[in-house]
C-alpha cells in the first residue's frame, strides 16, 4: 500500500508538470526586452499561461528573429511574433509563415492598422526622429528636416544606425519609395560625404548624442525618450512636417502558422492589442503613441494625429527593403 501511494504521488507530480508545460505560449519579440517583458509578465499573472519569450538583439532588431521564423517554417517553434515595426510581419505574410487571426479586441483599432486578411494587427507606435544635444545645438540651429543633416554645419556630427537592420532599414526603404531611387541614393551619398557616423544600433546613436560626441542623430522615439528621462540635454524633432513627413512605426503582432500553442497564441494577441497594453506602453519610459484615440497618454507623448506621417504602404516598403539591400550594404561598407 505504501509503495502504491508513493507511485501515485510521483505520477501526480509528473502529470502536473505535463499540464504546466502544455499551458504555455511561445513568443518571439523584437520589442526591447525592458519594455516587453513587463507586459508579458502581466499576461502571465492575468491568465496563468506561462510565457516563453525569445528576444532579438539590439543590433539585429527584428532581422534575426525574422530569419529564425523563416528557417522554422516547416517546423514552427513560436506561436506569436511581437514585432517592434510594421514591416517584418508583412514579409512573414508574403512568405506564408503568418496565419490569419481576427482578434475581437482589434475591432477597437482603426481599420488602417489592420490587415484585411487578418495576418497581422498593429498597436502602439514609435516614430523616426532627429535627436539633438541642446548643449551643442540651439533652438534656432536645430534641424527641421533629415535633409538638413547633409549641410556643411553638420559635417562629422551626425550618427545613424546600420541601415541593414532594424528600423533604420525600414526608414531607408521608405525614403526610396517616397523620393525615388535616384534621389534617395543622392541623399545617402551626401550624408556619407558629410561624414555621417554609421554605428551598430539606434541605442548607440542615442548614446553618442547624449554624450555630445555628435550633435544629432536619427533614431526612434523610444530610445530618445529613455535618454531624455535620464536627464541628458536632449530634444526631439519630428522631421519634415512640411515635406515628406515623419516615418511612423507601429508595433505589429501576428500568429504563426501551425505554432505549437495556437489557442494560447490567440489569447496573447488579444492581450497585446488591449487598451491596457497601449496605455502601459504610453506611460512607460518608452513613451509609445497609442493607436486608439481614447487611450490616455502623458502630456509629452504626441498623439498619432498630431504628427505628419510619411505616406507609404508597408507592403511596398517590405519589398523595397529586399531590393535595396545590396546598395545599403555597399553604402555602409559591409
Amino acid at each position: 500500500m505504501k509503495y502504491r501511494v508513493i507511485i501515485l504521488f510521483f505520477f501526480l507530480i509528473l502529470l502536473s508538470k505535463n499540464c504546466i508545460a502544455g499551458n504555455e505560449v511561445v513568443v518571439y519579440s523584437s520589442e526591447d526586452k525592458i519594455f516587453s517583458e513587463p507586459v508579458l509578465k502581466a499576461f502571465e499573472k492575468k491568465t496563468g499561461i506561462a510565457v516563453r519569450a525569445i528576444y532579438d538583439t539590439e543590433e539585429a532588431k527584428s532581422t534575426g528573429l525574422l530569419h529564425r521564423l523563416l528557417a522554422e517554417k516547416e517546423n514552427p517553434q513560436a506561436d506569436v511574433f511581437w514585432c517592434g515595426d510594421p514591416v517584418r510581419p508583412v514579409l512573414l505574410e508574403i512568405k506564408g509563415v503568418a496565419t490569419p487571426y481576427y482578434s475581437p479586441i482589434a475591432k477597437e483599432i482603426p481599420e488602417n492598422y489592420k490587415d484585411d486578411g487578418g495576418h497581422w494587427t498593429r498597436f502602439s507606435a514609435r516614430a523616426r526622429v532627429i535627436l539633438y544635444n541642446t548643449d551643442l545645438v540651439s533652438m534656432d540651429e536645430k534641424p527641421l528636416s533629415i535633409f538638413d543633416l547633409v549641410k556643411p554645419e553638420w559635417r562629422n556630427n551626425v550618427a545613424i544606425a546600420n541601415p541593414l537592420f532594424g528600423t533604420t532599414a525600414i526608414h531607408m526603404a521608405a525614403l526610396f519609395i517616397v523620393l525615388g531611387d535616384e534621389e534617395a541614393k543622392k541623399f545617402l551619398n551626401d550624408l556619407k560625404r558629410n561624414g555621417v557616423k554609421v554605428v551598430s544600433s539606434n541605442g548607440e546613436v542615442k548614446r553618442l548624442v547624449s554624450r555630445g560626441e555628435v550633435k544629432a542623430g536619427i533614431t526612434d522615439t523610444d530610445d530618445a525618450n529613455v535618454a531624455i528621462q535620464d536627464n541628458y540635454p536632449l530634444k526631439i524633432v519630428f522631421p519634415d512636417k512640411d515635406g515628406i513627413g515623419t516615418l511612423i512605426m507601429p508595433n505589429t503582432v501576428c500568429l504563426i502558422k501551425n505554432g505549437p500553442n495556437l489557442e494560447n497564441g490567440k489569447k496573447l494577441i488579444d492581450y497585446l492589442l488591449s487598451r491596457e497594453v497601449e496605455k502601459k506602453l504610453a506611460w512607460d519610459i518608452c513613451a509609445q503613441m497609442p493607436l486608439r484615440y481614447d487611450v490616455e497618454a502623458p502630456a509629452h507623448v504626441f498623439s498619432i494625429n498630431a504628427i505628419t506621417g510619411m505616406n507609404v504602404d508597408y507592403h511596398n516598403v517590405a519589398k523595397k527593403m529586399e531590393e535595396i539591400h545590396g546598395f545599403l550594404k555597399q553604402w555602409a561598407g559591409f
